[in-house]
């Protein structure tokens, strides 16, 4: 088979569209002879297409010429405070700008799971498709698929081939340890998400740089769950370190669990251990102590999303990236300088 033939038989919208330098939603405008696509930009499509030998599916000439005023929304993975806030916050964003929402929650993030789901979702006619994507996988799944529609993924990493809005986790977790070692640690233990998850990862990657430039040991992390039960394990395990002051925790409901732990171990947060937490859900100022955590602003990212949408539909070429929004850094009474060691 030539080198050609490989182009014709792998090449998809996305290919064209990166060979073009514009969005897949404005090679659909072009592969349906639809208006408001510029003379060079049309060219620089047909080019492409004609370049790649490129074949188009169904799915990419099926852009909605009318307009349905509906958008799809697929959460995949588990329902979690942060998917489960993104999602209620995007619904309201969305009925402010008159959009009805038609939603598609699943636990599985396989592609077979993800394709069926967006098109379940063509089918209603919908003008665009958010993805709230927590794990690689289910971005990955939807990742090449020919939809003919903008897709927008609420993404913590980057991924080529569609739009995407996010918070700065990286930039959060940076933040949390940064201020236990100005308060004055220097053993701080992690426990973090699970590592499929894009969120963990970059809250994980914010911990160990902090540590690496200010010249600490970074131990090896805990790698939880998010749930308290994961917290209580591991805060067990870390209980027993007398050399461990403080610890970042890449939830609260983790932190939680390790409130427990520690308390059932004898050891007082934040007499001997400072807890630092991450999301701020609502029950954090309740705890006992409060606790000290990263506050994620998911009304304005919903806000931000829909104005990517609309940016999406409006334009023929890709919208500006939206600036990821910082954590806030909400400081409560589980943290506190280390005691002085005992003599």
């Amino acid at each position: 088979m030539s080198t050609d033939d490989e182009k014709a038989r792998v090449a998809n919208i996305f290919d064209v569209a990166r060979l073009a330098g514009v969005s897949h939603q404005t090679v659909s405008r072009v592969l349906n002879e639809l208006p408001n696509v510029r003379p060079a930009t049309r060219l620089r499509v047909e080019q492409a297409i004609k370049q790649l030998r490129y074949v188009p599916s169904p799915a990419a000439r099926a852009l909605v010429t009318r307009r349905s005023r509906t958008l799809g929304l697929i959460s995949a993975g588990r329902p979690d405070y942060g998917p489960a806030s993104m999602a209620l916050y995007f619904n309201e964003a969305a009925r402010e700008a008159r959009y009805a929402v038609s939603m598609a929650s699943m636990l599985k993030t396989d592609a077979a799971t993800m394709r069926g789901a967006v098109e379940m979702l063509l089918r209603q006619n919908v003008e665009a498709i958010v993805l709230i994507a927590t794990d690689r996988d289910a971005v990955e799944s939807v990742n090449g698929l020919e939809l003919g529609v903008p897709l927008i993924a609420i993404a913590s990493q980057g991924n080529v081939g569609f739009h995407r809005v996010s918070l700065d986790q990286y930039q959060g977790a940076r933040i949390a340890v940064e201020r236990l070692i100005e308060l004055g640690h220097r053993e701080i233990r992690h426990i973090s998400g699970p590592m499929a998850s894009m969120d963990a990862m970059e809250r994980h990657r914010g911990w160990r740089d902090v540590m690496a430039e200010q010249g600490l040991v970074a131990q090896e992390a805990f790698e939880g769950d998010w749930t308290p039960a994961s917290g209580y394990r591991f805060g067990t395990e870390l209980a027993r370190d007398a050399d461990m002051t403080a610890v970042f925790v890449a939830n609260d409901q983790m932190s939680l669990g390790v409130y427990h732990a520690l308390s059932a171990a004898g050891r007082g947060v934040p007499g001997d251990v400072s807890v630092i937490g991450f999301d701020d859900i609502p029950e954090a100022e309740h705890f006992a102590p409060p606790l000290t955590t990263m506050r994620q602003d998911f009304e304005s990212l919903g806000r931000d999303t829909m104005a990517t949408v609309l940016a999406a539909l409006r334009d023929d070429e890709s919208p500006p990236a939206v600036a990821p929004r910082v954590p806030e850094l909400i400081e409560r009474e589980s943290t506190a300088p280390p005691r002085s060691p005992r003599p």
